[in-house]
């Protein structure tokens, strides 16, 4: 009689033994146990057939499983707000927020009397005390649904004056001037790409002027022989000026005094101003709008409006990043470069005992996400032989950072301080 336990295939792992493994388990909670146990059944068959061993056959399961979409990253880019990277990093009371918001919630409930109530109003109102030259606020799902919304409400089928040298390009290859055009409003282009002066908007305003529009160059900077008119000038014309900010800073930070805030463009004479909710501020992707009072009502009651409402995760984690401690983006910004040096260095002196050697190096990290362009910020970074990028940056967690003239470099300032370890963990996987 032949021994049957010699035959491999009934060695193949059954399916509810496997389900029970503590890494398929976990893939259950994330992705269904009918698509782990397809998977599963898949990596049997194959060991059945002889093309893998039966011990392999909870890897191979595990293989065929995609990776978690979105994947938790460490940036260590040295680009503060990274578009690629999803810009801004949540605080961690805004995550929180997220978390109790995404069951039932009272988005548009008050508890206290049982009633329908104005849906945000918690995000709402801590806007509008964040930024009290406002007389009223509005949210958006981004920031250039804010502009569109802003130019369908109040220049549709009129036109809107701006200057050459502000038709951006806002990414992705999508161009301003084709977004606003959508919106069924006009341009009315002024000056030239380098010099604009207050008498070409004023020879061009009339009775078929919507507003007069400001677009912050948050992307590129042109200098050399350049003029622009400043809000306050523009604000003498006699028609709204809405001015498109961009980078979302709410008030003045001495770390970029030539980036434009919500507050100060307001005092200065803007009707409206428009920014993003994902870049300077710190939160998540959204649209900001403040201003003046009766114009911010005409967005909020426009058809349109309603199309570009935000949800509630939205207005939960605005709330917090509001409300809440110092954002991971104006840590980050403001970080002491001195800091930064003793991290590497410890990092440094880790990885030599581990038998890893790197070298610690001075670098420049910049703001990025369309803010400040130009602007340097003293940083330090780890130096590593560029080989080490490709397989940090495929491993768990995934740790990116930039390759410069042959060797890879680790910038500190966006790695938070409690994720050393984790850095120091993924340099040694990846050294082999």
């Amino acid at each position: 009689m032949r021994d049957g336990t010699a035959d491999p295939r009934r060695r193949v792992p059954r399916t509810d033994a496997l389900l029970a493994d503590p890494g398929l388990a976990a893939a259950v909670g994330s992705l269904g146990r009918d698509r782990v146990k397809a998977a599963i059944v898949r990596a049997q068959q194959r060991a059945r057939r002889g093309e893998i061993t039966p011990e392999r056959v909870r890897d191979a399961a595990l293989a065929q499983l995609p990776a978690p979409a979105p994947r938790a990253v460490l940036n260590a880019t040295g680009v503060v707000l990274h578009t690629n990277l999803g810009r801004a990093p949540l605080s961690a009371a805004a995550v929180e927020a997220m978390v109790a918001a995404a069951g039932h919630t009272d988005v548009e409930l008050d508890l206290r009397t049982g009633r329908r109530a104005r849906r945000g109003r918690d995000a709402l109102d801590a806007l509008a005390a964040a930024v009290p030259d406002a007389a009223a606020v509005h949210v958006v799902n981004n920031g250039a649904a804010a502009l569109v919304l802003a130019a369908t409400a109040l220049a549709a089928g009129a036109e809107i004056v701006v200057s050459r040298g502000e038709l951006v390009e806002i990414g992705d290859g999508f161009r301003l001037p084709d977004l606003l055009e959508s919106t069924g409003a006009r341009l009315r282009e002024v000056g030239t790409t380098n010099r604009t002066t207050l008498a070409d908007y004023a020879a061009v305003i009339g009775p078929r002027t919507g507003f007069v529009l400001k677009v912050h160059p948050s992307n590129f900077r042109v200098t050399g022989f350049t003029s622009a008119v400043p809000v306050r000038e523009l604000a003498t014309l006699g028609v709204p000026v809405v001015a498109d900010i961009g980078s979302g800073l709410l008030a003045p930070d001495p770390l970029l005094p030539a980036e434009p805030d919500a507050a100060s463009t307001l005092r200065d004479g803007a009707a409206l101003v428009t920014a993003s909710g994902d870049k300077l501020l710190g939160g998540p992707q959204a649209g900001l709008l403040l201003g003046d009072a009766d114009l911010v009502g005409r967005l909020r009651r426009h058809p349109l409006a309603r199309a570009l409402r935000v949800d509630k995760l939205t207005l939960a984690a605005l709330a917090a990043t509001l409300h809440g401690p110092t954002t991971p983006t104006r840590v980050a910004l403001h970080a002491d470069p001195a800091a930064l040096r003793d991290r590497a260095e410890r990092l440094r002196d880790a990885l030599g005992g581990d038998g890893r050697k790197a070298e610690v190096v001075p670098c420049a990290s910049v703001v990025g996400g369309g803010g400040a362009p130009g602007v340097e910020l003293d940083s330090w970074a780890l130096s590593l032989p560029e080989r080490y990028a490709e397989p940090l940056r495929t491993g768990e967690p995934p740790v990116l950072g930039r390759v410069l003239h042959g060797r890879l470099l680790l910038d500190l300032r966006c790695v938070p301080a409690e994720a050393d370890p984790v850095l120091r963990a993924a340099i040694l996987r990846a050294g082999g």
